[in-house]
């Protein structure tokens, strides 16, 4: 049996070793051809930095189907607290009507976890090519001499193979890899506060869709930060930058394109007014709005002027005048 699962994981992780090698060992060409030294410990985690944002931009159309998914799952909110109401008593109808409202809305509920599941494959690839590099032991197509020098890598003289746990009273290594951990956690978790604090509509911070991104707004920081102790401080680097890159782009679409009903939509609004304004322009919310009321006054003048039609006489009350 646990040679069946590692024939398994092996058939998923070796291609994952070669595509990450070629990008890792790509941009380390790069970077030692404008003179960085290739035994060097900023060649290879500037190559860290690039490989990870190599994957990131290929996660960006999973990234927009999460923020969709995401948005949808806040402005049904209220729509799912109905469903509760009404078959509070009876889970299964519930959990059938639930469903059904779902997919009527074209939201995935697990939509917003697939960029970081994806993730975890090469978080893990990139653990293990650098864990057996530190033990000469290359991956992908890293020759023997560049798993050497990359297993041998320090940055500002911290070896970028060591982790946290295993520093043997190193102060550098325990200093850069509690630094980093640190960086990471607290990325993590402004992340996730970004969402909730900015593009989370009031309705949507009450319920059972709102207990969970606030339990994962706690959680899975306190989970980085104890597994980080264990990762070596080149994947401690990959994991802080994908989520420097997270913030950046989150920031990104919030301002740009916030759900209805949210702090960042009022902000966005205010924005258009100001902007509109100092160009002596109006916003398309004040045209719509000028246009209701004209629809509006031309109706009730409509109305007034049926009020205040004469009333029409026949032939006979005409002669009589």
């Amino acid at each position: 049996m646990l040679d069946f699962f590692g024939a398994i994981g092996s058939f998923i992780m070796t291609p994952l070793y070669y595509v990450i090698s070629v990008v890792l060992i790509g941009f380390h060409n790069l970077f030692s051809a404008i003179g960085l030294d290739p035994t060097g410990g900023a060649a290879w985690a500037l190559s860290i930095v690039g490989l990870t944002l190599v994957i990131r931009a290929a996660l960006i159309p999973l990234f927009v189907k999460q923020i969709k998914s995401s948005r949808n799952m806040q402005l049904i909110q209220p729509k799912v607290k109905e469903l509760q109401k009404k078959y509070g008593h009876d889970r299964e109808k519930l959990a059938q009507e639930t469903m059904k409202l779902y997919r009527e809305s074209g939201t995935n509920p697990f939509a917003s976890c697939l960029p970081i599941l994806l993730q975890m494959p090469i978080f893990l690839a990139l653990f293990r090519l650098l864990d057996r590099a530190s033990h000469g032991d290359p991956k992908g197509i890293l020759t023997q001499t560049q798993a050497d020098q990359f297993g041998e890598a320090e940055l500002w003289g911290v070896p970028i193979s060591q982790t946290f746990m295993r520093a043997d009273g190193d102060v550098g290594v325990m200093v850069l890899a509690a630094v980093l951990v640190v960086a990471m956690t607290v990325t993590t978790f402004l992340t996730q506060r970004q969402l909730m604090s900015k593009n989370m509509p009031a309705d949507a911070l009450t319920g059972p869709y709102a207990q969970q991104q606030k339990m994962l707004l706690y959680v899975l920081p306190v989970v980085f930060a104890v597994g980080g102790i264990a990762f070596p401080i080149g994947v401690l680097i990959y994991w802080t930058t994908s989520n420097l890159w997270t913030m950046g782009q989150q920031f990104y679409v919030i301002r740009n394109n916030p759900a209805p009903g949210t702090p960042a939509a009022a902000a966005k609004e205010q924005r258009d007014r100001d902007k509109a304004h100092r160009k002596g322009q109006k916003t398309p919310a004040e045209l719509e709005q000028e246009r209701l009321a004209a629809e509006a006054e031309a109706e009730r003048q409509e109305r007034q002027a049926h009020r205040t039609q004469p009333k029409r006489q026949t032939r006979s009350q005409r002669k009589k005048r």
